[in-house]
């Protein structure tokens, strides 16, 4: 079913002039007949990338992701910017060691214990951590980052429009002064997490750091948090609490600003998806019985490209009680991948009913003006009708 879905956003028709090159060196790669033909063409690619950070062109790099014409275009130009960051990073060494930069993606959940009638207004998570030298202690205790022991720690977290693309070549900046040994203040404020009365939500931060090793010595290796995700998330929600605030943080391995970027964002999305699914499946079973799911594309000049997936969940046994899921579509996304993750979501909760409709659909409805989800009862599962 997820690949008779359509694709709701909208690409470029035509490729501005600046945008042109490396576009065709993206294309010329996946047209490529063999793989070192394909191979040389990603080189040259990620070295003409990586000349644009260094020059402070991040800006132009965050144009070209949305003027790719295609998915398949945006993810080989994603790929070969995690290679251009890595080959922009060569160079920085001084007196034997080399500096990385990290970002650590964790997905917060944060939730308030008062309810949603209390007048009372529920303070923000800050985002600054107390103890950066505690989380500093975990992850050498469990040799995080291939064992390194010359690392330090932001005491901020932020939110992802700080290592996105435009920050990219500031970033890179920062990354070179620091193995020259030079003292670097960054402009990394923290970002609060808001909380609503009675509510759970779901945020992205980044905590971010820095580290000195050899030159040959790839600290970002490891991609998994084993021995030190749990002892990390605890800390991490210990110091985040607030009174009459829960807080869980679930954090991912440290990686260079691209790549923990497209992790965090799709973890975000991943873990917001399960907290909305397992709600509402549970509150709709104990008052009507079994949901029945609905899977549609929707276009919207608030998501990400102009479109985006949505799910509704809701029972024939009780038209007024329906709850939906606006799931968004990166760049990088097959719009296909993202409807089969709802798909087997909803199979892990023993969601039987699930349907996937075809077409594009559009953002509201137009008698209601609000926002336009379907119901599993409607006639052929195309009725149009307006849930909150």
């Amino acid at each position: 079913m997820p690949s008779e879905i359509s694709d709701p956003r909208t690409f470029p028709a035509r490729v501005e002039t600046s945008h042109t090159p490396l576009i065709e060196l993206a294309e010329a790669s996946l047209a490529a007949t063999s793989a070192a033909r394909a191979d040389a063409l990603d080189r040259t690619l990620a070295a003409a990338l990586a000349e644009r950070l260094e020059s402070g062109d991040a800006l132009l790099l965050a144009e070209l992701i949305a003027a790719a014409p295609s998915v398949a275009i945006a993810r080989q130009l994603w790929r070969r910017l995690i290679d251009a960051w890595r080959v922009a990073s060569r160079g920085n060494a001084a007196d034997g060691l080399a500096a990385t930069l990290f970002a650590m993606p964790v997905v917060v959940i944060a939730a308030s214990q008062s309810t949603a009638d209390a007048p009372a207004v529920v303070p923000s998570v800050a985002g600054l951590l107390s103890d950066t030298a505690r989380l500093a202690a975990i992850l050498l205790e469990h040799r995080a980052l291939a064992g390194n022991e010359s690392f330090g720690l932001a005491d901020a977290l932020v939110a992802a429009d700080a290592i996105d693309i435009p920050r990219w070549s500031d970033l890179l900046a920062w990354q070179k002064l620091v193995g020259r040994r030079e003292i670097v203040e960054r402009d990394l404020p923290p970002t609060p997490i808001a909380v609503q009365p009675g509510q759970q939500s779901v945020h992205l931060r980044f905590l971010i750091g820095t580290t000195l090793a050899a030159p040959e010595v790839d600290v970002l290796a490891a991609t998994d948090g084993a021995g030190w995700a749990m002892p990390l998330a605890k800390e991490l929600a210990r110091q985040l609490a607030l009174p009459e605030v829960s807080v869980l943080a679930l954090p991912r391995a440290p990686q260079s600003p691209p790549a923990a970027l497209q992790q965090g964002r799709a973890a975000q999305r991943e873990v917001g998806l399960q907290l909305f699914a397992s709600n509402a499946i549970r509150r709709l079973r104990a008052a009507v019985g079994e949901p029945s799911a609905v899977i549609s594309a929707h276009r919207s000049v608030a998501a990400p490209g102009g479109g985006e997936l949505r799910l509704s969940l809701s029972s024939p046994f009780d038209p007024r009680q329906a709850e939906g899921f606006r799931c968004p579509l990166f760049p990088t996304d097959p719009v296909s991948d993202v409807a089969s993750m709802l798909v087997d979501l909803l199979r892990d909760c023993r969601v039987a009913d699930v349907r996937v409709l075809p077409g594009v659909h559009p953002d509201r409805d137009p008698q209601t003006g609000m926002m336009l989800l379907f119901k599993s009862d409607a006639p052929a599962a195309t009725e149009q009708i307006s849930l909150h």
